[in-house]
């Protein structure tokens, strides 16, 4: 997988010479999952995640269904954390310890794509970059399938590539007509996994045309592309069936600063020194190809079936720019975007801000006293500096949407007591509303009534629970013999809400001044008489 060009044999140090692709892969492939798995039990889990736990919780008989109705973009991650959660249980740690691991395989994958033709140097400096790119380490610790996006994505590009730019050129036919089919149900599997990791075939085609990819390759393409589009038509129809689920975009600002930073590098400071590198290595690789000393400083002429050599920054360009930039324009006209979507394309980020770290520190061992390498990882080292802040945010406890679920469920352990019930505020968005604390720490809430409650989640449609308000549970005798009421509202930023204070007042309820405040919620006492 690894084709050093000449000038790079040269100039390797030779003990990195000696060190296999697939060492440097696996190395750091363990790295970054020991780096994602690192405090991920620490932030609460959070809306999203509440989603994933209670639907790997149905058995199959009711998930099956629930697709039909809700998030069938996320069904074939369900089942796979069906399974899992009854191996490994459902601690925050268990849940999110998947998407660690395929961070780490995305990791590994990067490397090899870096490796291929900038040799081990490159791929170590890639490796550094991918550990601690923002994206990659909050992926690689929340309980969703877009870590199992990048994976996919990086290990299917480094696919494709092999077959165009690699031994796959000259494999037997029989050995190219298999890989093209595992290329094709990777796709599809992946984009069942997430139903936009689809507008990946768009960077692909991209590669392909750039590289001026031979006929035969490109029609096994096409034809491999052709059967992941009919493969993912029904659950296309399904999405826009669903499409309701994400109206809410609708209604959120475009902020041009937050497309800027927001899908890979989570600020602004951050954002900056990475496009000001990715633009470094798209600039470098767009002047040695096209320039005018393009063909003095092309390190390896054309293939013999004509076909350009496919470098990191041809294939981190086109797989950071194409599928993100389609999301994009198609959100100009119907919202359906938002930064998470492009956490596939976050190995392509590292990609590229590698290239742009290595062309940095040639130039600077050009012109001065330091030699490239140290430059390079000087470089490097800088940009985990400036990452660090930004990986040490993520594991805070409130780090997930602010979510608190976990400090409410401690903060109901520490006052309840036999016979109490509790209302919960269900005014806010279903994934905030303070009611998934029973349901994603339930231990707190351990024989605490719940009389609102109308189907439990596992027996809906939806992914959660259905609920009466408070009269309508009282007209059905749910608070008869309820002497005490805990109502959780939510308290953000100072504003309480008062979703049900009135209806429990009317009910002979009253608030004893008895408060317990958590990070954004409101535990509130009220008591009534014996009836």
């Amino acid at each position: 997988m690894s084709a050093l060009t000449a000038t790079e044999r040269e100039a390797a140090a030779p003990p990195l010479h000696a060190v296999r692709p697939w060492v440097i892969a696996v190395a750091f492939g363990l790295v970054a999952t020991v780096i994602c798995a690192a405090g991920s039990w620490i932030p609460s889990l959070w809306g999203d995640e509440a989603a994933t736990l209670l639907s790997a919780r149905r058995p199959v008989s009711t998930l099956i269904p629930m697709l039909f109705h809700v998030d069938a973009v996320h069904g074939l991650y369900y089942l796979g954390m069906h399974g899992w959660i009854r191996l490994a249980g459902e601690s925050p740690f268990a849940l999110r310890l998947p998407s660690a691991v395929a961070i780490g395989f995305a990791v590994a994958a990067v490397t090899l794509l870096a490796g291929r033709r900038g040799g081990p140097t490159a791929a170590i400096v890639a490796g550094l970059v991918a550990c601690v790119l923002p994206r990659m380490t909050y992926a690689g610790e929340e309980a969703r399938s877009f870590a199992f996006t990048a994976a996919a994505a990086a290990w299917l590009t480094l696919l494709l590539v092999w077959l165009i730019d690699g031994g796959g050129r000259s494999a037997p036919a029989s050995v190219r007509r298999a890989c093209w089919a595992v290329y094709a149900a990777g796709m599809a599997l992946t984009s069942y996994l997430f139903l936009y990791t689809a507008s990946l075939l768009l960077a692909h085609l991209g590669i392909l045309l750039l590289s001026r990819a031979s006929r035969p390759t490109l029609r096994a393409w096409l034809i491999a592309a052709g059967c992941v589009l009919v493969a993912l038509a029904p659950l296309g129809l399904l999405a826009y069936f669903e499409r309701s689920q994400i109206g809410y975009l609708a209604d959120q600002p475009q902020d041009p600063a937050s497309l800027v930073w927001q899908p890979w590098f989570d600020n602004g400071w951050l954002a900056l020194v990475a496009w000001a590198l990715i633009l470094l290595a798209i600039g470098t690789w767009v002047r040695s190809r096209w320039g005018r000393e393009a063909r003095a400083s092309r390190p390896v002429g054309p293939a013999p079936d004509g076909s350009a050599p496919i470098s990191a920054t041809l294939v981190g360009a086109t797989w950071l720019i194409l599928p993100t930039g389609a999301m994009l324009l198609i959100n100009l006209v119907f919202p359906m975007y938002t930064g998470r979507y492009s956490t596939f394309a976050a190995p392509a980020a590292a990609l590229l801000i590698a290239e742009g770290l290595l062309v940095l520190g040639r130039f600077v061992g050009r012109r001065g006293a330091i030699p490239a390498v140290a430059a390079t990882g000087a470089g490097a080292l800088l940009f985990i500096a400036i990452s660090t802040p930004a990986y040490l945010g993520q594991r805070g406890p409130y780090s997930k949407n602010d979510s608190d679920w976990s400090e409410v469920s401690s903060a109901m352990a520490s006052v309840r007591q036999p016979g109490d019930a509790v209302v919960f505020d269900e005014s806010t968005r279903p994934s905030q509303r303070p009611r998934l604390a029973m349901r994603t720490y339930p231990a707190g809430f351990t024989g605490v009534g719940d009389p609102t409650l109308r189907t439990a989640y596992m027996h809906n449609i939806g992914w959660a629970d259905r609920v009466w308000t408070v009269p309508q549970a009282a007209e059905r005798g749910r608070f008869d013999g309820i002497t005490r009421v805990w109502l959780i509202e939510n308290d953000v930023d100072g504003r309480l809400h008062s979703y049900s204070l009135a209806d429990l007042e009317t009910l002979g309820f009253h608030p004893t001044g008895r408060t317990v405040p958590t990070h954004r919620s409101m535990l509130i006492e009220l008591t009534r008489s014996s009836r």
